[in-house]
């Protein structure tokens, strides 16, 4: 168990509304507070929300040091099942590594009616020589944020060890993509200092989905849900909701 302390603006998210749930997802090093602007805009259009806070997230760098990605999926499927229990239909929207564990959700649950991946990471080369970096932490990846004045709850640091387990979690998800069949919506900066946005096209051309569509955002980095472009990605991500709710 982890004992440390959650720190303020890092709980999970829990809002009780329609038959539809939508399962949120919040990236490596980061925490719920990334995606609380979704979260509530979501509930607001009535829609039941769980935005879980992946295991070794938003206490110390020490904890996720020991926190691997068998731990963060755990805690994306104890969203799903809640949301299960709750709702008719489930749709999943992450960003970043949240975005790759969409991903995975719709891999692996048959009935997810739609997902949504924000800068979702399946092949990062920055991170891949682990081997190469002094100690057990090496920079921080967070607040990569066009806007002025905003700030991501991030870790200050970040567990190479964690690093590690995320290119594992990165190459199992892109191993699979071809699995994908449900709608996709796929949001991608056009610049963005975390995540190449090729990753975002290679998701887009892999997967099965019948019906896929890419929006460029123009004017955020990584962390567009706290960016710029954060307005759009609400409006967009409503749009398709309702669209593949309509459908069934």
């Amino acid at each position: 168990m982890e004992m440390t302390n959650v720190l303020k603006g890092a709980d999970p998210i829990y809002f009780k509304g329609n038959e539809v749930g939508i399962l949120v997802s919040h990236g490596f090093t980061g925490t719920t507070q990334s995606m609380r602007p979704l979260a509530e805009a979501y509930a607001r259009a009535g829609y039941t929300v769980c935005a879980p806070r992946l295991k070794g997230h938003g206490t110390t760098p020490e904890d996720m040091e020991k926190s691997t990605k068998e731990d963060w999926i755990e805690s994306i499927d104890e969203g799903y099942r809640w949301l299960k229990d709750r709702c008719e239909v489930i749709f999943t929207v992450g960003l970043s590594m949240g975005g790759t564990l969409a991903l995975y959700v719709a891999q692996n649950y048959p009935d997810i009616e739609g997902v949504i991946p924000i800068n979702a990471a399946i092949d990062i080369p920055a991170m891949e020589n682990t081997e190469a970096m002094d100690g057990p932490f090496t920079d921080a990846i967070g607040s990569d944020i066009k806007m002025e004045d905003v700030e991501e709850l991030a870790y200050e640091r970040t567990p190479v060890r964690s690093i590690d387990q995320l290119l594992d979690l990165m190459s199992q998800v892109k191993s699979q993509l071809s699995s994908v069949h449900c709608p996709i919506l796929v949001f991608v900066s056009d610049e963005d200092h975390v995540v190449p946005p090729h990753n975002s096209e290679v998701i887009f051309d892999t997967v099965f989905s019948e019906h896929k569509e890419i929006v460029h955002l123009e004017n955020s980095y990584h962390v567009a849900t706290l960016d710029n472009d954060q307005d759009l990605i609400i409006e967009r991500s409503l749009e398709f909701f309702q669209m593949y709710t309509k459908t069934k």
